[in-house]
């Protein structure tokens, strides 16, 4: 009974040369959210004073370090260390998951290969990060969602004035996800929603448009009827689209032309003319 109740069990490998060290708390609260980081590693060559601000926090957050002396220049000696202790850590069949620490697009074909194993990757790196790593991986989280400083909507305000992207990008995504969902009304259930968005793009998080919540988003962008019937659960769908205002105007013009001709002489006019 113990066993399956266990929180689920990840490998966090952090590629220091490629990761700010001031997203750490956020980072270990995003992965607590669905599991237990049962092994922090971190790569690097920490005897460089570019790397001296994640020296100073590893012990803070239980991370061990594994240091890689850079003996030639243009060759990543972390890189090579990761991938080797990632799938050996694989083949011990510990883990449920992996979460690579990294914007790197190196790190592509690991992902792709832990998934082929059947382990869940949980990719976390910056905006910038290759769409190749990110969509690699069954989610990406952005690294600029995890800062201290990174803001977002509270209900009833709007979005946050940094946000990534304004709510407005997100509506494409949002119309696919229940465009895939076929119901006889076009109601969704909000919840459905989101896996289904989960599916659609790896990276999506309402937070990187300025929201909590994707309710909050949805409702920002206008686009679509939000309804919860008798306190069950949210419901969600596309507004239909509205009738264009040129169209009657076009009409009238029409026929105005053509009672005009109507009142006047009915003989045909000549070559002349």
């Amino acid at each position: 009974m113990a066993e399956d109740t266990r929180p689920r069990r990840f490998a966090v490998l952090i590629d220091a040369d490629n990761t700010s060290p001031r997203i750490a708390a956020g980072l270990f609260e995003e992965i607590a959210k669905f599991g237990e980081a049962s092994v922090r590693r971190i790569y690097g060559d920490f005897s460089s004073t570019r790397l001296k601000s994640w020296a100073e926090i590893l012990q803070k957050y239980a991370i061990d370090p594994y240091q890689q002396f850079a003996y030639t220049s243009g060759k990543n000696a972390s890189d090579i260390a990761l991938v080797i202790d990632a799938m050996d850590l694989l083949h011990s069949g510990r883990f449920d998951g992996f979460c690579l620490v990294s914007s790197d697009s190196d790190f592509t074909r690991l992902a792709s290969r832990l998934r082929e194993e059947g382990a869940d990757v949980y990719g976390f790196g910056a905006q910038k990060t290759p769409e190749s790593f990110r969509q690699a991986c069954r989610r990406f989280i952005y690294t600029e969602n995890l800062l201290p400083e990174a803001a977002v909507a509270t209900p009833g305000e709007g979005a946050a004035a940094n946000s990534l992207q304004p709510a407005s990008a997100a509506i494409p995504f949002l119309t696919k996800a229940i465009a895939q969902m076929e119901t006889e009304d076009g109601w969704v259930s909000l919840g459905a929603v989101g896996q289904r968005l989960a599916n659609i793009a790896s990276d999506f998080d309402p937070r990187t448009y300025g929201f909590r919540k994707l309710s909050d988003l949805i409702r920002k962008t206008g686009a679509f009827d939000m309804e919860q019937p008798d306190g069950r659960t949210v419901r969600i769908r596309a507004k239909p689209p509205q009738p264009s205002k040129e169209t009657t105007p076009a009409r009238s013009r029409g026929r105005g032309r053509g009672r005009g001709r109507g009142t006047g002489s009915t003989a045909p006019r000549s070559q002349s003319e």
